[in-house]
């Protein structure tokens, strides 16, 4: 997948110079150590095995959580650092992208009821799900790797992976960034995109095009007409609605006529910056202190003596 690179050889030295990712899965358990110290952070895409209707193929979600997770660290295209201008500047040295190492993708997730009963997907208990999310990331930064970064193609996965993070957060010195990709483009720039119809939900236009910018021959959009969205509450604030079964609905909904390659492509491109600018961003922050089990001092403070309070009702004063 484009911005992966394979160790070989001398295994960190194209790497260390010019940064992208390495895939965990192909370094030797000897070399395990430096590449740690010489990585930036570690990234583990979360998807789901999932109905997204016919049109869609049932791993739509990992191809966007793996899709983006290999963009999160970008290699540097050349020796040249541009100038000001734009222009290559031969004086200036090289400039290395990130290093990040890339973890195999958790592909089996709790999924809603909405698409349980569908074919083809495979949901785990909410409550393994979190478990076995805890697991994974405690497993990974005590492989070496504090910093984290989560890539998720999966909306029911927002919950169960942060109540995930925040447990390892209580074990381990540990950074934890969830990024979701679909939160990435605004609303207002699917609307520039696709016009004023609903075009964000599962299996809609928006997430259509997302698969289309990555891996256009797994879309059969000729599969499907265009099944229009219940409408959303007419109120502006946040909220979260959980029916059991939003109609029209058939796993999915959408005007997935809206959906093509450019719009793929263009989804690709602005949801890939962004998240390279949080990385950039959460990488060149100070890391955190160690958790502690003791958020008491030994000693409480003291504060003086206590005022004097007022007697009860039908107590002497």
């Amino acid at each position: 997948m484009d911005g992966v690179t394979t160790p070989a050889g001398d295994h960190v030295a194209a790497w260390l110079a010019h940064g992208g990712l390495v895939p965990v899965a192909r370094v030797p358990g000897g070399e395990l150590a430096a590449v740690a110290a010489a990585a930036d952070f570690a990234v583990l895409p979360v998807g789901a095995v999932e109905w997204h209707g016919p049109h869609l193929p049932l791993g739509t979600d990992l191809i966007l959580a793996e899709g983006f997770a290999a963009e999160s660290a970008q290699a540097s295209a050349d020796g040249a650092a541009s100038s000001g201008g734009g222009t290559p500047d031969e004086a200036a040295p090289p400039a290395a992208g990130p290093r990040g190492v890339l973890f195999p993708a958790v592909a089996y997730a709790a999924c809603p009821g909405q698409t349980r009963p569908w074919p083809g997907t495979v949901a785990i208990r909410p409550e393994i799900a979190v478990g076995y999310l805890a697991d994974v990331i405690e497993g990974i930064v005590a492989a070496g790797f504090p910093r984290l970064l989560i890539v998720n193609g999966h909306d029911a996965n927002m919950s169960t992976v942060r109540a995930a993070m925040e447990w390892v957060s209580g074990r381990r010195t540990a950074s934890l960034l969830l990024v979701n990709w679909f939160q990435l483009v605004t609303p207002a720039e699917t609307t520039e995109l696709y016009g004023p119809q609903v075009s964000r939900g599962h299996g809609g236009a928006y997430e259509t095009s997302g698969v289309l910018g990555f891996d256009p021959g797994a879309v059969r959009l000729g599969a499907v007409d265009d099944l229009p969205p219940k409408p959303k509450l007419p109120v502006t604030h946040p909220y979260v609605l959980v029916e059991s079964r939003p109609d029209p609905w058939q796993g999915w909904s959408g005007h997935v006529s809206l959906a093509d390659e450019p719009a793929g492509r263009r989804v690709r491109e602005l949801a890939g910056t962004r998240l390279r600018e949080v990385v950039a961003a959460w990488v060149a922050a100070a890391p955190p202190a160690p958790p502690t089990a003791d958020p008491l001092p030994d000693s409480p403070p003291d504060v003086g003596p206590l005022p004097d309070s007022p007697p009860a009702e039908g107590e002497p004063s």
